[in-house]
């Protein structure tokens, strides 16, 4: 990988563009990026790891506002963050730009919006001498720079920008430091994956080989409870060795014992059944003549308390019957209560509707009530003329209000109006600007259209020319081969032929006769006839080999047709196509195919470009015309404010005399309406007491005739005698009862039984009853230990069953177990298998760390002047643990020590061995590609001037197969001993670059 080109815009401290030309910088091999602290060193390194990956370096990160986190404070606000780098990776010529998310000041109103973030990849054509764009996509990008490079960020990082003080802490640090700084580079990630899900499966697999044994031990306990004694439990931990086998056999004694208490128990329970029965039958006999003997003796008691109630009785039945007598009075009693309730009401009810009168008429009479109720609603109807002019004031403050109103609204529409039209000419000048545009790309599509046929019609000619000179080929030696076969079948006919002609008088003599003339010589005697030979060739064989031969001629002739036809085809395509390659008149037709394709997308907002641009003309002619109209509106408003102000005088001084001393007409004739009302009512009250008292009288004579016919003295006597209908209910009770209980006891007296089990001794129920409760509990004891015998040989079945399939299940897990926890304690280092006590991740790292010290060894001892060697030491450390020991050899004492021994200088050049060593195993172990361009960041001061030569030397060695070294620092020496530097300058409006180069 080779850097050429960087361009910044408004990013980090570089507030505006600045440009980085590393050709120029590389062409001396070692160059100088200095400055002073907190100018933009760093920042510039970051662009370019932003530009391949899209984020920076660590803690430098900026999360999801990355973008807002990258942009320079310094940078305009109308100026976009951007970083484009230039650079050669794969053999492949890239161009990579990228703009992070952008809060801009919105185009129209108030406020800022977000741009999302953009990201462009290109590639250049050496050939056709253009860049060609590949991808806009931030997944493809990233993939694919991934790909090339073949390494992480984080990784390019570590081996492009060679921090050497993070490896002279390295040299210093403890093999659990330096532990997770290798596996970040090499990520070993996966050997402690590894490492854990073997700790997590032996946590897993002891889990419930624990879990099993707990519940065969839970089920072990059950068993003892159910069991009692007659179990002992091994003293044992879930886990340990030899549970389940002494589980087992506990069980086993104790389903025995619990079987032949079983036994014992049935033989128990048959005897207490027997006596427990016998005793029922004489509870039972016991219990029915004590029975019978009580009913007797209630029966008795009853009698005597019957004959104790009999006066009572007779009391009784004369009540019941001056009440039924009463119930012929009781229709009068309830009409005069009623007329008197009703006159009381009445007499209430017109007290209190004279109490609200005034004091003059509250002694007056329904009649006069009447009357003065009359005046009061005339004066009432007289209000009528100064109720509407009262409504119509209020109509005419609700106008008014609306005229203020439609004032406010037009004041409205006049200040919205002036508003728009003051930026009609930016807007129309906008509008105008997308038309101008749209037409422009309309006329380029229209351009492009006529230019596309020409170049599709070349390319398919190009891409015909190009089969054509292979078919050409094809047809000619195809021709040659039928012209040559044609040749070989002419001769071969001519061969036969002059065969033929060889031997054509044997032909002839087959065909003589003795005494028949020769056809050739006229002779009839035909001493010697010529025989044919073998091998002879006759007419036929002649005539097939002069067919093959008219055959073969006829495909010469078919080649050649053919191949004159190829050739005028390929000449035509030819000369349409002319000598361009098909691959480059490709790229041009796809060229112009794109750019009409964009003119066209372009021009396609034509037509809504030119709508928006006639709406928006046509909204200005109706603002224009609204803020004409409104100004009219406003001024006829002037004259219907005037009217509305007099017509207000007029009836605000008739209001003045038709209220009086009252607010409003309305609240006077609501004094009206009140008083109306209340003599009104007055009056109807006055009138129903009237009435009441008249109906009263006629009520008090009715009472009196119905109590004299009915046999009372007065009507009070007749009120005292008359029942209610739940006095009259109760009574009829009490005499029902006494006459059902009368006969009830004269039943129980007659029966036979009763009087006969009267006559017998007392029974003596609490004997009987405790001796079947002695039975009844000898029973329910021998039941229970039976069911309780029964219940433990079951519970020890099921319980010893379950535990015998808990220990047939948990083996395999047992054995997976043991299985598992020998492989974690190896790969954990724990095991005593593992003799150097070394983690899984450890060995591997150790293993890439030997390989990181022998390339940084082939350096150092450059540096050193062949003192130094690096060597990876597996000694065991902290813990009695092999670790990740890193010693330093020195050739001048011959002795091994640790590197934290290195003095400053010597820490320095061994660090920068280490990280050179480090870049070169991270680069093989990432693929191998070719990093051209190196940065090396600060350490250089601690140096002396013969150690710095010696760097200096190492790291010009480095750019050997034009590789380039870059040196962060601000040393002032390598100013003077690097000609090539970039310089990174600070100021109040932001950092700027000054680049010199090697001359």
């Amino acid at each position: 990988m080779r850097l050429h080109r960087l361009d910044i815009t408004a990013f980090g401290p570089f507030g505006a563009s600045q440009s980085v030309d590393f050709d120029d910088l590389s062409a001396a091999g070692l160059f100088l990026l200095h400055g002073p602290t907190g100018a933009g060193k760093t920042s510039v390194l970051d662009a370019v790891c932003y530009a391949l990956y899209g984020s920076v370096p660590g803690a430098r990160q900026g999360g999801s506002g990355q973008g807002m986190t990258l942009r320079s404070d310094h940078a305009a606000a109308g100026t976009r963050t951007e970083v484009r780098l230039e650079l050669t990776v794969a053999g492949r010529r890239l161009e990579v730009t990228r703009q992070p998310p952008w809060e801009r000041p919105k185009l129209r109103g108030k406020g800022t919006t977000v741009d999302k973030a953009q990201t462009w990849l290109r590639e250049y054509d050496a050939t056709a001498g253009t860049w060609r764009d590949l991808s806009r996509s931030h997944q493809e990008i990233g993939e694919e720079v991934t790909q090339l490079l073949g390494m992480s960020r984080e990784q390019f990082c570590q081996v492009v920008l060679l921090p050497q003080g993070d490896f002279a802490r390295f040299l210093r640090a403890d093999a659990e430091a330096r532990g997770k700084l290798l596996g970040r580079l090499f990520d070993t990630r996966r050997f402690a994956e590894v490492e854990k899900h073997l700790a997590e499966r032996r946590r897993a697999t002891e889990a419930r080989v624990r879990e099993g044994d707990a519940a065969l031990l839970a089920d072990a306990h059950r068993m003892q409870q159910a069991a009692g004694s007659a179990m002992e439990l091994p003293e044992l931990a879930p886990g340990e060795p030899g549970l389940a086998e002494a589980v087992l056999r506990a069980a086993a004694v104790a389903r025995g014992t619990a079987r032949e208490l079983l036994a014992v128990a049935d033989c128990r329970l048959t005897a207490t059944e027997s006596a427990q029965a016998a005793a029922e039958r004489d509870l039972a006999g016991t219990r029915e003549l004590d029975r019978l003997q009580r009913r007797f003796a209630e029966a008795r008691e009853r009698a005597a308390r019957l004959a104790e109630r009999a006066g009572a009785h007779r009391a009784a039945q004369e009540r019941m019957e001056r009440g039924r007598k009463a119930g012929a009075v009781a229709p009068a009693l309830e009409l005069r209560e009623a007329t008197d309730t009703e006159h009381l009401r009445a007499t209430a009810a017109e007290g209190r509707a004279r109490a609200l009168l005034p004091q003059a008429l509250a002694g007056a009479g329904a009649t006069g009530l009447a009357a003065a109720a009359r005046r009061a609603a005339e004066e009432l109807g007289g209000l009528e003329s100064a109720r509407r002019a009262e409504r119509r004031l209020t109509e005419l403050v609700e106008e008014r209000a609306g005229l203020d109103r439609q004032e406010r609204a037009d004041d409205d529409v006049r200040q919205e109006a002036e508003t728009w039209l003051a930026d009609w000419e930016t807007t129309r000048a906008g509008l105008q600007g997308r038309v101008d545009s749209a037409q422009e790309a309309a006329t380029r599509a229209e351009q492009l259209a006529v230019q596309r046929d020409p170049a599709r019609r070349r390319l398919d000619a190009a891409r015909q020319r190009d089969r054509l000179t292979d078919d050409t080929e094809a047809a000619r030696r195809q021709a040659l081969a039928s012209a040559e076969h044609a040749v070989e079948a002419r001769a071969h006919w001519l061969d036969l032929k002059e065969q033929r002609l060889r031997g054509i008088a044997a032909e002839l003599a087959a065909n003589l006769t003795d005494g028949a003339p020769c056809g050739v010589c006229g002779a009839t005697e035909h001493p010697a006839p010529a025989r044919k030979s073998a091998g002879h060739v006759d007419r036929e064989a002649e005539e097939r080999a002069l067919a093959a031969y008219q055959a073969a001629d006829e495909r010469r002739a078919d080649a050649e047709r053919q191949l004159g036809t190829v050739r005028e085809a390929l000449a035509a395509a030819a000369a349409e196509a002319g000598d361009a390659p098909a691959a480059r008149l490709a790229e041009e037709a796809g060229e112009v195919e794109r750019e009409y394709t964009r003119a066209r997308a372009a021009a396609s907002g034509l037509h809504a470009a030119q709508e928006e641009l006639r709406g928006a003309e046509r909204e200005r002619e109706e603002r224009v015309a609204a803020q004409q109209q409104a100004a009219v509106r406003s001024a006829s408003r002037v004259a219907g404010r005037e009217r509305l102000e007099r017509e207000q005088a007029v009836l605000e001084e008739e209001l003045t005399r038709a209220r009086g001393v009252a607010e409003s007409v309305a609240a006077r004739a609501a004094q009206l309406e009140r008083q109306a009302a209340l003599l009104t009512e007055a009056a109807d009250t006055a009138r129903v007491a009237e009435d009441t008292a008249q109906r009263l009288k006629d009520a008090d004579a009715r009472l009196a005739d119905a109590a004299f016919r009915a046999g009372f003295d007065t009507p009070g006597d007749a009120a005292a005698a008359l029942l209610d209908d739940t006095a009259h209910r109760e009574l009829q009770r009490r005499l029902d009862a006494w006459q059902s209980e009368d006969t009830a006891v004269r039943a129980v007296l007659a029966e036979a039984d009763t009087a006969d089990a009267a006559r017998r001794p007392p029974a003596d129920l609490a004997a009987a009853e405790r001796a079947a409760v002695d039975a009844g509990r000898r029973l329910r004891e021998a039941s229970s230990a039976r069911d309780a015998a029964a219940r433990c040989c079951a519970e020890l079945d099921r319980l010893s069953a379950r535990a015998t399939a808990s220990v047939r299940g948990l083996a395999p897990l047992r054995e997976e177990h043991s299985r598992v926890a020998r492989l974690a304690s190896l790969a954990a280092g724990t095991s005593a298998d593992n003799e150097r006590r070394m983690r899984l991740e450890s060995y591997v790292l150790a293993a890439r760390l030997e390989q990181v010290a022998a390339a940084a060894t082939a350096r150092l001892l450059r540096m050193s002047s062949g003192r130094y060697t690096l060597v990876h030491s597996d000694d065991r450390t902290g813990r009695g643990r092999s670790g990740l020991g890193l010693h330093v050899v020195d050739a001048w004492t011959g002795r091994e020590r640790d590197t934290a021994t290195l003095s400053g200088g010597e820490t320095f050049f061994a660090s920068l061995a280490l990280a050179l060593g480090l870049a070169d195993v991270v680069t093989d172990e990432a693929g191998g590609v070719r990093l051209d361009t190196l940065f090396i960041d600060e350490g250089f001061g601690s140096l002396d001037d013969q150690t710095l030569d010696e760097v200096l030397d190492v790291l010009d060695a480095l750019r050997e197969r034009d590789r380039s070294v870059g040196i962060v620092s601000h040393v002032a020496d390598l100013r003077r001993r690097i000609h090539a530097q970039l310089e990174v300058v600070k100021g109040r409006s932001g950092s700027v670059l000054r680049q010199r180069g090697a001359g």
